[in-house]
């Protein structure tokens, strides 16, 4: 394996994991009520900017990126209880339209109570490079593929071993059947909106110290994050990670052995191709149903 394939490799698989992230982000939304929520992205760029933002107040990192994940937690709870419960009732196309409003809301929101300078956040343990094989790696792609691996062992754990878990998947299955269980579904709907919030923001945490923070940071990356949702598949919570990261190397190696130029167009290139292919993704052939 040569030293420059490894070095777009390692490069692609740093990226490909925060697209996994945001792509969980949503799947778990689609999970619960079925609606793809398009705000997903600003829950990235809440993280990183509320992270930049209290830092600047002069708190240590650890607590400002505590303090910066329960400020996109808290907006994901309100945008599921102000804006989603109301019209849960109405169509998707209805709900989609909401989270559109949500996105575009919460980026107006940041660029007024702060700015639209970018802000890089210092990296969590040095920038001094790790050579792997060769190739260097900077410390903070480590903390990117690590802090991803925990989170989907995370939610492994959380939704095969927890009576929470176990309610969001029954209701993903059949949400009057879970009423009739006595699963209480608007919790539920309100966990994953907070949950998904969570996740986003960890991604927009992570990648700060690579690549800055601001206010239209979102955008792209939440579209990469569908991508990535949809070339896995939604019907699996597997289906987003194996998408994120197989997003990531495509993207890498293309721009690396191609050109950087069209490297965001790899992403929107693979999606047109796997929704007239295989609309289900990579994974979808192989969800069945189950128990829960």
């Amino acid at each position: 394996m040569g030293v420059e394939f490894l070095q777009f490799l390692l490069s692609g698989l740093t990226v490909g994991a925060t697209y996994a992230l945001v792509g969980l982000g949503f799947w778990i939304i689609h999970t619960a009520c079925g609606v793809i929520n398009f705000a997903q992205g600003e829950f990235v760029m809440l993280g990183g900017m509320a992270t930049a933002a209290f830092l600047g107040l002069g708190m240590p990192l650890p607590v400002a990126i505590m303090l910066a994940l329960a400020v996109a937690v808290v907006a994901g709870l309100l945008l599921e209880r102000l804006a989603v419960e109301p019209t849960r009732n109405g169509s998707v196309v209805t709900l989609i339209i909401i989270t559109i409003g949500a996105s575009i809301f919460f980026r107006g929101l940041v660029q007024v109570v702060l700015d639209k300078d970018f802000h890089p956040l210092p990296a969590f343990s040095g920038e001094e490079p790790i050579l792997i094989g060769g190739a260097a790696v900077m410390p903070q792609s480590l903390w990117v593929v690590g802090a991803t691996a925990a989170v989907v062992l995370g939610l492994w754990l959380f939704f095969e071993h927890s009576l929470h878990g176990k309610a969001v998947r029954a209701a993903a299955a059949n949400l009057l059947a879970a009423r009739l269980c006595g699963i209480r579904v608007r919790f539920v709907l309100l966990l994953s909106f907070g949950m998904s919030a969570l996740l986003g923001a960890i991604a927009g945490v992570l990648i700060a110290p690579i690549s800055a923070t601001y206010y239209e940071v979102g955008i792209m990356l939440g579209l990469k994050g569908f991508c990535a949702a949809m070339l896995g598949g939604l019907r699996s919570g597997w289906g987003p990670v194996v998408g994120g990261l197989v997003l990531g190397v495509v993207e890498a190696m293309g721009a690396g052995y191609l050109a950087s130029a069209y490297k965001d167009a790899v992403a929107f290139v693979i999606i047109l191709l796997v929704l007239m292919f295989m609309p289900r993704g990579l994974l979808g052939r192989g969800a069945r149903s189950e128990r829960v």
